[in-house]
């Protein structure tokens, strides 16, 4: 990484025009991923991502610059180009670092590089191979292997010097069931921040039959109906719903420019009494987690809602400044390409103390959300649309028969006083969520619950 003395020179360079605080962050990844389809590795991918972007605040306007050339000519016209791009009152006029250490919670067994590539690929034959033989209904198989190292190193003007090492693990398995002219996918993507031994504790075998059962169950089903009916979410990536159409309303990204219906109800009641949800970094080896963020704060724990109270947003460095808060260690970006802004990490409703039997009994008619799949969600009012992957009918109290081609449509500040029954099951999920820092890994997570009424599209 950046000695000490070219990072406080850059540091001094980037302040030189009054800004009130500057920030350089370097970054050193490695990527390799694997694509398996039609039986055939069809892309074999390595290869490495550095570089620096150089930050500076003018009151609460920030300015960013990056450049893949860290040579001290390069950096240093990058910290000269931020520092004109406005004018400030400060006068920082040196830089004395002092070297923070953080003790990382995410071991690491196994390191990918002593892992014969053969045996990686022989991991994701083994998955194709009980997708195909689970049903002669399943058409294709896709299964992408990726590995990522990423090490980065941060320097601001408080005086913090830092670095982290992440290593993140993930397998993500597509199978399609093809009828006639119709085809269902079933998708799964566990991933962790841990090493080769991540994959060797996964069965790939057990992997690939659940994709394909999810695909050939829907691929046979009868069509979803429609109208307003109760519905039991799924655990597990379930969550996603919370995340997409309120997590991101919770991100000081989009409350500090007032584009979020949650932007003046702290201390407000926005969800039913029975939902508490949690935003936490901390979760060791979790996909999510993250030992510092991307601007050197210390990750936590953070309470969005307890007992349908708003509790806390999600807040970054600048987003702090907007709004008058604390940062609490949210501010993610994707790569030194990206200026750092409120992102989530492992965001879930926490486990309640319904039953399932119980959520499912309490219906006379409705849908049974097993799996949820994607959707859109306008971030504004939090209205959203998203697919059921794999659903089912509820009639009398009773899951009946499997349904396809349901969408549940609604809005995401609503959705929470609807939600009645939280189930003790919590199950976790992986994923990417892009957002204006670009993509980073998120976990989404819920245990079942149960919402009294929504609009499910169907085609009855």
């Amino acid at each position: 990484m950046l000695k000490e003395s070219l990072l406080e020179k850059v540091l001094t360079k980037a302040l030189s025009n009054g800004a009130d605080f500057a920030e350089v962050f370097v970054e050193d990844t490695y990527n390799s991923s694997i694509q398996l389809l039609d039986k055939q590795i069809k892309r074999a991918i390595e290869g490495k991502d550095y570089g620096a972007g150089i930050r500076v605040f003018y009151g609460a306007k920030a300015i960013y610059a990056f450049t893949n050339d860290l040579s001290e000519k390069s950096l240093m016209a990058a910290a000269d180009a931020v520092s004109k791009a406005d004018i400030g009152n400060a006068n920082i006029t040196s830089i004395d670092l002092m070297r923070k250490e953080f003790v990382s919670p995410h071991k690491i067994a196994i390191p990918f590089e002593i892992i014969a590539k053969k045996e990686k690929i022989d991991f994701m034959r083994r998955i194709d191979k009980a997708a195909r033989e689970y049903s002669n209904l399943i058409s294709q198989v896709s299964i992408s292997y990726t590995e990522t190292e990423q090490k980065i190193q941060i320097a601001n003007s408080d005086g913090l010097l830092t670095n982290d090492a992440r290593t993140y693990a993930r397998v993500y398995v597509s199978s399609i069931a093809s009828k006639g002219n119709e085809m269902q996918t079933g998708g799964e993507g566990p991933g962790a921040q841990r090493g080769y031994e991540f994959f060797q504790k996964l069965n790939p075998e057990e992997l690939g039959r659940k994709t394909a059962k999810q695909a050939v169950t829907m691929i046979l089903a009868e069509y979803a109906p429609s109208g307003k009916f109760p519905v039991v979410i799924g655990n597990g990536f379930g969550g996603v719903i919370f995340h997409e159409a309120s997590g991101h309303s919770l991100e000081t990204t989009s409350v500090a420019k007032g584009a979020s219906v949650f932007a003046d109800k702290m201390g407000k009641q926005i969800a039913n009494q029975c939902v508490t949800a949690i935003d936490d970094g901390t979760i060791p080896n979790a996909w999510g987690s993250t030992t510092i963020d991307d601007e050197g704060n210390l990750t936590q724990k953070t309470v969005l809602i307890k007992n349908g109270i708003l509790k806390s947003f999600m807040i970054d460095r600048l987003g702090g400044i907007k709004v008058g808060m604390k940062s609490t260690g949210s501010g993610r970006r994707q790569s030194y390409k990206f200026a750092p802004t409120s992102r989530m990490r492992n965001t879930y409703i926490a486990a309640g103390n319904d039953e399932f039997d119980d959520m499912v009994a309490s219906i006379d008619f409705g849908i049974y959300a097993k799996k949820m799949g994607g959707g859109s969600v306008q971030p504004g009012t939090g209205d959203f649309n998203f697919a059921v992957a794999e659903g089912y009918l509820i009639e009398n109290g009773k899951i009946t028969k499997p349904v396809r081609g349901a969408t549940l449509v609604g809005n995401g500040a609503k959705i929470l006083h609807k939600i009645s029954m939280v189930g003790k099951d919590l199950k976790f999920a992986e994923g990417m969520c892009g957002s204006v820092s670009g993509n980073v890994p998120v976990r989404v997570g819920q245990p079942t619950i149960k919402v009294d009424e929504i609009v499910v599209g169907g085609r009855k």
